[in-house]
């Protein structure tokens, strides 16, 4: 195991920013001891509960008069990270605090992805900018006056990256946006920023300069958006399609329909109705594959089980959905009837008129005693330790680099969080079967859910991926959100040259 060095140094204050803005804060810059690189969200707490979390860059800035001068213990901890305990048992290190003065940490990643950035929220590069540092984005304190974002649909969509964010809070007042603010931002590749340090995202807004509704569909109630997807027209051109879904209290859906986005009017405008009750629906995280000289579009809420011909009209056309399922069409929740072959075997194909067998139908079917406990398709288990996962929500996409489909999903009822823990899966088509999962981050006691892959960014022909998803307390039953970046977006990056993601034969 690599020893930690833990480097302490009192040094002078950047150059970027006259020493009058930054003599008065002392920095505590922390490193990823196998990288070198800052790292975010490392909450360091003294010994009278002073809380300070480092923002993207591993700054951490501190104002604190009554401490200068003196000797100040600092407990650090971070998700999927670990800094050496003493012989108490106590992880943490005591440093001298002065104004304009700097300490550096090392802390050791147990995660295999490496945490880079938050992509949405206020002071994104917070501490940064109070030490003087100059960070990597145009906007890195806010932008828009957007303080926090529910989870994230992204396309590639006329040359651009443009993303529309769930409920989104403003510093005004505790209602916000529940109606799809949206935001585009340039690809590496046509001048954007470099995956590895964030992502410049210029939003749609409104005469007040906040993040403007881009999907307000008719009904009480916000305005969701999934399945979001571009897609060619006759023309050679483009046209951009998201399912919408109107939800009330508590979490209840009662409508949904299709929506196309006006470029005109730069705002989704209602396409299609559908029945709420529908067996299959757009939804989740949509890619493009083509299957026998026909393109399809795949929905993956984790395993993508739901495909649909590549075109406007087929995406409208609810009959036209097929599901990947033992069941046959016609079948119903209450009366389930399997596809079986002359051997009794069952038979798992796509299907038109078939519903959709996700894990909690199958769990079902396993405890009517119509499918065996080790019967079902779904069934991915840590590589480790042969433990069951069960996958709540995630995205597949082709890796150039494996060659294979790759899947990035959460967990649902995870060893040390609810909705926290992500998972790394590979499989040969994109329905599966997937099967052995590693684990590749972790957030204790907190929530990190609808984890999506952006393949966009990949790098060395897909040898780097890059992954986020929602930090949030929501469903983790942790009473302490993290300031700033609590209900945001978490950038990460993922080596697949690690030993730890070469996975065994099923």
């Amino acid at each position: 195991m690599r020893i930690i060095a833990i480097a302490v140094l009192l040094l002078a204050g950047s150059a970027s920013a006259s020493a009058d803005e930054t003599v008065r804060y002392f920095t505590i810059v922390v490193r990823d001891a196998e990288t070198g690189r800052g790292v975010p969200l490392v909450e360091l707490r003294t010994v009278n509960n002073l809380l300070f979390v480092t923002d993207s860059a591993g700054i951490a800035a501190l104002d604190e008069p009554g401490l200068n001068g003196q000797k100040v213990f600092f407990h650090v901890a971070s998700h999927g990270y670990e800094f050496p305990a003493d012989g108490f048992g106590i992880r943490g290190t005591a440093v001298e605090v002065s104004p304009g003065g700097q300490a550096e940490l090392t802390i050791r990643r147990l995660n295999v992805a490496e945490r880079l950035y938050r992509v949405t929220g206020e002071g994104i590069y917070r501490d940064s900018v109070l030490a003087g540092r100059q960070p990597p984005l145009r906007q890195p304190l806010l932008n828009a006056q957007v303080v926090g974002s529910d989870s994230v649909m992204t396309a590639v969509y006329r040359g651009r990256l443009h993303w529309f964010w769930g409920d989104t809070l403003r510093p005004a007042y505790p209602l916000g946006n529940f109606h799809v603010p949206g935001a585009t931002s340039e690809l590496p590749e046509n001048g954007g920023l470099s995956p590895d340090v964030g992502v410049d995202l210029t939003y749609f807004q409104d005469e007040r300069g906040f993040a403007r509704e881009t999907c307000r569909m008719p009904g009480d109630g916000p305005t969701w958006i999934e399945g979001l997807v571009a897609l060619a027209d006759e023309s050679g051109g483009e046209r951009l399609f998201a399912a919408y879904m109107k939800v009330r209290p508590p979490l209840s859906v009662y409508a949904r329909g299709l929506a196309e986005f006006d470029d005109e009017r730069q705002r989704f405008e209602q396409a299609a109705e559908f029945d709420v009750d529908a067996p299959l629906l757009p939804g989740g995280h949509p890619f493009k594959h083509s299957e026998r000289g026909v393109e399809y579009v795949y929905f993956a809420r984790g395993y993508p089980l739901v495909r649909v011909p590549a075109t406007a009209e087929a995406l409208a056309d609810l009959s036209r959905y097929e599901a990947f399922t033992c069941l046959l069409p016609g079948s119903t929740p209450d009366e389930p009837q399997l596809d079986r072959g002359p051997r009794g075997e069952l038979r798992y194909s796509w299907k038109r008129g078939a519903p959709l067998l996700d894990e909690a139908a199958q769990e079902k079917l396993i405890g009517a005693g119509l499918l065996a406990a080790d019967g079902g398709w779904l069934r991915m288990t840590d590589a480790a330790s042969g433990r069951r996962v069960r996958v709540h929500a995630g995205s597949v996409n082709w890796n150039a680099y494996r060659r294979r489909w790759v899947m990035i999903a959460v967990e649902i009822g995870g060893e040390s969080s609810n909705l926290g823990e992500v998972w790394y899966c590979e499989a040969d088509a994109p329905q599966g079967p997937w099967r052995k999962a590693v684990k590749v981050a972790t957030h204790e006691r907190y929530s990190f859910y609808n984890p999506t892959q952006r393949p966009m960014f990949d790098e060395e022909g897909g040898r780097l991926i890059y992954f986020e998803g929602t930090y949030t307390r929501t469903f983790s039953g942790d009473s302490a959100p993290t300031p700033r970046y609590e209900y945001n977006q978490i950038m990460y990056r993922l080596d697949l040259t690690d030993p730890r993601l070469n996975l065994p034969a099923d």
